[in-house]
């Protein structure tokens, strides 16, 4: 049998292609999943793009998709797992004490089907539908992991995020419920202001604003703020935020990029005590809390689905995420 897959492939420069490749097969310890959902993260732009590369790729070709979502559909040898659960699949696995990503290092779920590793499958509530359930790892988990582990978010401080894309906005939402007050959004585009202040945030200002810094004082009391979210990846941004911050204020790099870290004013950020701390990613048990919290209704994704498109149309969601067509949260596959 075989199977439609959206493809990265390295050479001779990196590209997407759609591919009708053997349907894979369950090995020891191994499920086979049917994919239901997939999302498509920015990570999967900038692979298709070159920017980012696979660091454990064994040969030049992928399947992409790490937020993925779906049923068991066969058990490989010595498999616990029952078919027809559903389930959505952690991004990654540890081999070696190495993290492999799925979707990078090895086939992800931009296909018809996917193997797991038993390990990697976190059962979900019955009443949560796939579209929502594929992201949770990676889209909602990296800024749960970055508030919760790196961040150290507490109630009632006051806290600024700047970027509310796919990151931001579910930052936006995991804040409001970690119980961050006032919380700050800041981004160039109105339409992101604006869902910043339906998805919880307190203030939605424009990075562009001469008297940003001057407003985030007067809403914090004078204080600055006490953390501070770079989820959009931009080197101006973190300027901008380090200037913002009070004393022993900590500003949380989430967004990526490759270019220099510049603080301006180095000895006020010393004599201020403030810190910078880069975070990336999110462990299995972020993604277990995100899922706990889901099923006990504490926290609704519904309107971070911005479109779903059949697989067959994955080149156009890199296009339409890669433009910020329709200012997108999270564009999902089907297939």
């Amino acid at each position: 049998m075989t199977m439609l897959a959206g493809r990265l492939h390295l050479e001779p420069t990196p590209h997407l292609e759609m591919d009708e490749i053997p349907t894979p097969e369950p090995g020891p310890g191994e499920v086979l999943i049917k994919v239901a959902a997939a999302g498509v993260c920015l990570s999967d732009v900038h692979l298709i793009g070159g920017s980012l590369s696979p660091l454990y790729l064994k040969g030049d070709v992928v399947t992409l998709g790490h937020e993925v979502a779906g049923t068991v559909h066969a058990l490989g040898p010595g498999a616990t797992a029952t078919v027809g659960d559903r389930v959505l699949l952690q991004a990654g696995e540890k081999r070696d004490g190495i993290i492999y990503t799925r979707g990078v290092d090895y086939d992800g779920g931009w296909a018809e089907y996917a193997v797991a590793t038993t390990d990697t499958l976190v059962p979900i509530p019955d009443d949560l539908p796939f579209e929502q359930a594929c992201f949770i790892p990676d889209a909602v988990s990296t800024p749960w992991a970055a508030i919760t582990a790196t961040a150290q978010v507490r109630p009632a401080e006051a806290v600024g995020v700047w970027g509310v894309g796919g990151l931001g906005a579910h930052g936006i939402q995991l804040l409001r419920l970690a119980g961050a007050a006032p919380l700050i959004a800041v981004d160039p585009l109105p339409a992101a202001r604006e869902r910043a202040l339906e998805f919880g945030a307190d203030l939605a200002f424009d990075p562009a604003d001469p008297d940003l810094s001057t407003q985030i004082r007067q809403a914090t009391g004078g204080n600055g703020l006490d953390a501070a979210f770079d989820f959009a990846g931009v080197p101006p941004v973190r300027e901008q935020a380090i200037s913002c911050l009070g004393r022993k204020g900590r500003l949380t790099l989430v967004g990526l990029t490759d270019k220099p870290i510049t603080i301006t004013y180095g000895t006020l950020f010393s004599y201020l005590e403030q810190q910078l701390r880069g975070h990336y990613g999110s462990e299995p048990e972020h993604v277990l809390e995100l899922v706990r919290l889901v099923r006990l209704h504490r926290i609704d994704f519904a309107r971070s689905v911005s479109a779903v498109l059949p697989l067959a149309e994955a080149p156009k969601a890199v296009e339409m995420l890669e433009s910020k067509q329709g200012n997108p949260i999270r564009l999902v596959l089907q297939p």
